[in-house]
């Protein structure tokens, strides 16, 4: 089992290896397996990649995030302008459908919101702004109304976790109840246990996971 000053260092190291930041950027706090994140960086893009290479560190239980997102000021955008650029390329975005995603910004922060019927339209309209300039955060309030009745859900998730390279699907259980999935098990990090819980999402039928997994060392 990994101490606290063991997954510090992990953390810090893949910090500087997957986004090439300098470590000192970026405070790291680990207290029983859960990091605090602070620090200062340009951009919500860079944020969420810090944020993403913390998540494969095995041993890492938790985050607490407190970044902060300054932008420089040749790079500032108006809520205008931003909001202006997020309708664009929702539109461009061929997995989101036409008029059905709603875009409101305030000081640089979007949230969406508005009717879809599948998980990965959802998260795909989500992707499109996060890594725009000038955003410093995005909240996902679109709703799923899924027009697709499931039918052997838990088989299909299973197959799913089956021939992903990423799940150990021995290690997880899923159980289906109307249109929620309850998963449990253990897994070895939080990248493993989001990715699980992305799987079932996608299944046909599904509104909600109850993602129950425990994180071990």
């Amino acid at each position: 089992m990994k101490t606290d000053l063991e997954i510090k260092q992990d953390v810090l190291e893949q910090i500087e290896w997957q986004n090439k930041l300098d470590k000192t950027q970026i405070g790291v706090i680990v207290n029983d397996g859960i990091v605090t994140l602070t620090g200062l960086v340009f951009s919500y893009a860079i944020k969420l990649e810090v944020i993403d290479a913390v998540k494969k560190v095995a041993g890492v239980k938790a985050i607490a995030e407190e970044i902060k997102v300054g932008y420089i000021s040749t790079l500032n955008k108006t809520d205008t302008e931003i909001a202006n650029t997020a309708i664009k390329m929702i539109e461009w975005n061929a997995s989101v459908p036409n008029n059905k995603v709603i875009v409101e910004v305030e000081n640089g922060f979007i949230t969406l919101s508005g009717t879809l019927e599948h998980a990965f339209q959802r998260d795909a309209a989500k992707r499109t702004v996060e890594y725009l300039t000038g955003v410093k955060g995005v909240t996902n309030n679109i709703t799923l109304q899924q027009i697709i009745e499931p039918k052997d859900v838990q088989e299909k998730i299973n197959r799913a976790f089956v021939r992903s390279a990423v799940i150990d699907a021995l290690n997880i259980t899923v159980e289906v109840t109307n249109n929620t999935v309850k998963l449990t098990g253990k897994v070895h990090s939080i990248s493993e246990k989001e990715e699980a819980q992305k799987v079932a999402f996608n299944a046909p039928g599904v509104y909600e996971v109850q993602n129950e997994i425990e994180i071990v060392h």
